[in-house]
């Protein structure tokens, strides 16, 4: 496998941002936020789209362990319908940083967009969780995270098959809807549409 790069800039609370469940269609979006030691190294991190469920697993054991500082943050359904999702992905990385208990230097996100936090600078890069350490171990942090919190949801909603489909819109999935009805955690207005990618400022 091959290995990530450990930063972007030489800069020592350089901190990796990435997010979670931006195309389900309910439950929140988690994010997360990853700085790591200079010239931190591991052979094993990659985009949590790439790995399977027990090495995403066993990675966020060795991220927790590993990191000099990490956070994880949430932004439910209903915030999602009032201010879309593009928005809402943003708002909990944001909320992600903010729960850092030291403030980066530097931020990197996966991604295109992104909005300014506080003074510091940042630089969104394109599929950046498979080419920094740092935004790979956010994805993974944030991929569990959230996969917990569904197979919680799972626990009251067994008709949606949560525990396997993460909210995800699947073909059982949309036919549950269609059955079934929506319930308290679908994101409502979610759709795949201009409105839902608009950036509000």
């Amino acid at each position: 496998m091959q290995t990530l790069k450990s930063f972007y800039k030489e800069i020592s609370l350089e901190a990796g941002c990435d997010e979670a469940g931006r195309g389900c269609l309910a439950g929140p979006v988690f994010a997360a936020a990853v700085i790591f030691p200079e010239n931190y190294s591991n052979d094993f991190i990659n985009d949590s789209k790439k790995l399977n469920e027990l090495q995403r697993l066993s990675l966020r054991e060795i991220i927790i362990n590993d990191a000099l500082y990490y956070a994880i943050a949430e932004v439910s359904a209903a915030e999602i319908d009032k201010i879309n999702i593009l928005n809402a992905s943003i708002l909990a990385m944001h909320k992600a940083l903010d729960n850092l208990s030291v403030k980066p230097s530097f931020i990197i996100v996966d991604g295109n967009r992104f909005k300014q936090y506080l003074n510091i600078p940042h630089e969104c890069i394109v599929k950046g969780d498979s080419k920094y350490l740092s935004i790979a171990a956010a994805s993974i942090l944030a991929k569990t995270s959230r996969d917990a919190y569904m197979q919680k949801l799972h626990e009251a909603n067994a008709n949606y098959n949560w525990a396997k489909n993460k909210g995800y819109p699947t073909i059982e999935h949309r036919k549950a809807i269609q059955i079934f009805g929506v319930t308290k955690h679908h994101r409502l207005s979610f759709k795949l549409s201009e409105n839902q990618l608009k950036l509000n400022f």
